[in-house]
């Protein structure tokens, strides 16, 4: 009896044993998954932590400069976070889209606010510049002495000049060029270009072809060379010159710019071609201290009428080389040309060519007077006073004051209508720099 009862203790014993162990086995496997999954959670929450101070501190501000510097590249997560954490990996995607989004719209109307009120004080500028104008025109009129129509010459100039960026400034908020002109030459144009700039003595125009521009274009052309030429002034030595030339090619013109100036390296040859191009709308926050609006504008131009822009080749003088290029569509025929007089072509060759006399009526499209050959009529012989033989020892004889003054005045006046025009949006006429040289 007592074996037996042993053998009962002995089994109960064992049995008890072995429910321990299973019991112990299964707490191990529970504490051991339960270790796994609280080192997966603190893995995932380490993740989630150093993404979202990644997000904060290197992808918000790069997605914010990407947004004014298309070139900026913005940083993706650190961890394969559609493999890791899916749900907060989309939930970074969304909050990224949002901030862009909100970021581009915030942008974009301070880059409108700025832009209306810049064109509306520039608008202002314009109106006063040409009142000005109006005032030193009205003093040329009434001043014939040479002292003070040379002064009156230098503030033209120098009111060309302001009424010249006060226009750029306008077309690059949006504005129009807010002038019509009539067909020009291409001589006349980058001479009108030329009378905008301060250093305009320093440009050397060589080689004009037989063509012209037409009316809608003569402006924003006008301009962007004088964008260009001022830029390749201010970036070259004074004691060198600007060289313009033209090349015709079969559909168009191209107007060649080359100064002696400070080439430009890669990053801002690029920068040039983007601001050139005019595809991208131009924050006019990113332009500089000074703004630097001289490329900024004649990409906007040259979108805007069909012209191209480059600055992408060196100049033979060691600077930069500025080419625009009209197209066929934007030339014409030169104004003013006629077909030869048949009555001219059969004079007899006995008569000979008619005396050259100045007639103030007659004047070139650009308003300059023109020198034209009208016949003098015929005198009898005894009428006809005998030609004054000048003292070969005496000197010659000095142009009085007052013609002098006339002739300044004449070349004024052309000038001044060479640059007369008709406001064309409602905005007064208006009249900077290799944009990314220092």
């Amino acid at each position: 009896m007592e074996q037996f009862l042993l053998a009962a203790a002995l089994v109960v014993v064992a049995g008890a044993g072995i429910a321990a162990a299973a019991l112990l086995v299964r707490q191990r496997r529970e504490t051991a998954g339960l270790r796994a999954q609280n080192a997966a959670l603190a893995r995932g929450l380490d993740l989630r932590e150093r993404e979202l101070r990644h997000l904060a501190d290197v992808r918000l501000p790069e997605l914010m400069e990407s947004l004014h510097n298309p070139g900026v590249r913005v940083t993706g997560p650190l961890h394969d976070l559609d493999r890791e954490a899916p749900a907060y990996g989309q939930a970074l995607r969304t909050v990224t889209e949002l901030f862009a989004g909100s970021a581009a719209r915030v942008r974009e109307r301070a880059d409108l606010s700025a832009k209306s009120t810049l064109r509306a004080m520039m608008r202002a500028v314009q109106s006063l510049a040409n009142e000005q104008q109006l005032a030193i025109s009205d003093m040329q009129e009434r001043h014939d002495d040479p002292d003070v129509l040379e002064g009156l010459l230098r503030v033209d100039h120098m009111n060309a000049q302001l009424g010249r960026r006060a226009q750029a400034t306008a077309v690059l908020c949006g504005s129009w060029p807010g002038q019509q002109r009539s067909a020009s030459s291409m001589s006349d144009v980058v001479r009108g270009a030329t009378s905008r700039i301060r250093d305009y003595l320093r440009v050397n125009m060589q080689g004009p072809v037989n063509t012209a521009v037409t009316s809608r274009a003569v402006e924003p052309i006008v301009l962007t060379l004088a964008e260009l030429l001022d830029n390749a002034a201010r970036h070259s030595r004074p004691d060198t010159t600007v060289e313009v030339n033209f090349q015709s090619t079969h559909n168009g013109v191209a107007i060649m710019i080359d100064d002696a100036g400070v080439a430009m390296d890669a990053e801002e040859l690029q920068r040039a071609a983007d601001l050139l191009s005019g595809d991208a709308s131009v924050d006019i926050h990113r332009l500089g201290d000074p703004p630097r609006v001289g490329f900024a504008v004649a990409g906007v131009l040259a979108a805007r009428y069909g012209f191209r822009v480059s600055v992408d080749t060196r100049s033979p003088y060691g600077g930069v080389r500025a080419v625009v290029f009209v197209p066929s569509a934007l030339l014409t025929d030169l104004p003013g040309e006629h077909a030869p007089d048949p009555a001219a072509a059969s004079r007899p060759a006995a008569e000979g060519p008619a005396p050259a006399a100045w007639t103030p009526a007659s004047a070139t499209p650009g308003g300059l007077p023109k020198r034209t050959r009208v016949a003098v009529a015929e005198r009898p012989a005894e009428e006809q006073e005998p030609p004054d033989v000048p003292d070969a020892g005496a000197p010659p004889p000095l142009r009085p004051a007052r013609e002098t003054a006339a002739g300044l005045g004449a070349w004024q006046r052309g000038t001044r209508s060479g640059r007369a025009s008709t406001p064309s949006d409602g905005e007064g006429p208006g009249i900077e720099s290799k944009d990314l040289r220092p």
